[in-house]
């Protein structure tokens, strides 16, 4: 039972919550509710999820000396004993299959071109295990694209358009979230002198603050000029889309605060979870969204 349970922590279903981003291009054109394209799209949600718990293995097993230093991952199953590395690939193996069998089965008639981003994360993120991870800011920038991905796999496995201010902001989101995770591997180093990170030296709080920020101000101003977009307006037949902006603009002031007053930088998908001023403003962009363009 304990091996178990020590699978299910490496698979990190808690993070499954990130590959609900396929789902975006879907809401964004109002489409969200067609059975046919849901389903379509639900089975892309499942393929990347299979995918990145896969990619989560092979990280842990990589990092396992790393790891035991950690005061948080030293309970990992891989760094505490629990797990040996023999059955980590073992369970990456048949990760892996699952992803691509599960999309070849029920992707629809666009799988390929959708099994084809997903191989493309997967490389990229075993290059990023293996090597890129310990490249200060080229680290953060591929994060970010894997949630680029995301909404690309979403995107072809329906056959919907995207508008490059999605793109772009989905991509910011994602790398304003990533220096935030930095953030608390600092934080660490600067308190216990332990390297969570081998290229944590090459951050600092002053550089890490300052691009927290700026990623911030481009997130907000990239999601303001998607609202007021001309051809986005037009798609959705309604000109009062920047009403949603608020939430935004309240939920990326709240992810500051629990950043930069509260310390609380390490796991978005935690903050994400227990931060009810931060549902509530989810909650709420999801519900003006939805009353503007579905009804």
């Amino acid at each position: 039972m304990q091996k178990i349970f020590a699978i299910l922590r490496v698979l990190r279903l808690h993070q499954w919550v990130k590959n609900a981003f396929v789902f975006l291009p879907l809401f964004f054109v109002g489409n969200l509710f067609d059975a046919g394209e849901f389903i379509v799209t639900l089975s892309v949600f499942f393929a990347f999820s299979f995918a990145a718990s896969a990619i989560y293995c092979l990280n842990d097993i990589m990092d396992i000396e790393a790891d035991r230093t950690h005061p948080k991952k030293c309970t990992r199953p891989f760094a505490s004993g629990i797990l040996s590395k023999n059955t980590g690939w073992i369970i990456m193996g048949c990760l892996l299959v699952l992803s691509g069998a599960g999309e070849i089965l029920f992707g629809g008639i666009h799988f390929i071109p959708v099994l084809s981003v997903i191989i493309a994360y997967i490389i990229l993120n075993i290059a990023y295990c293996l090597k890129l991870k310990r490249v200060a800011i080229a680290d953060v920038f591929i994060v970010s694209l894997g949630f680029v991905f995301r909404i690309l796999a979403g995107s072809l496995a329906t056959q919907t358009p995207l508008s490059h201010w999605i793109v772009l902001m989905t991509f910011l989101l994602a790398l304003f979230l990533a220096f935030a995770k930095r953030r608390d591997d600092v934080l660490i180093y600067n308190e216990s002198g332990v390297k969570v990170r081998k290229n944590v030296s090459r951050f600092n709080l002053a550089f890490l603050d300052a691009s927290i920020v700026i990623v911030a101000t481009m997130t907000m101003v990239c999601y303001i000029m998607y609202s007021v977009s001309p051809e986005v307006m037009q798609r959705l037949g309604s000109e009062h889309l920047y009403v949603t902006s608020v939430f935004v603009l309240l939920g990326m002031l709240r992810y500051l605060q629990r950043i930069l007053v509260d310390g609380a930088s390490g796991s978005p998908t935690q903050i994400l979870l227990k931060d009810c001023f931060i549902q509530f403003t989810i909650a709420g962009w999801i519900a003006a969204f939805c009353i503007i363009i579905y009804l």
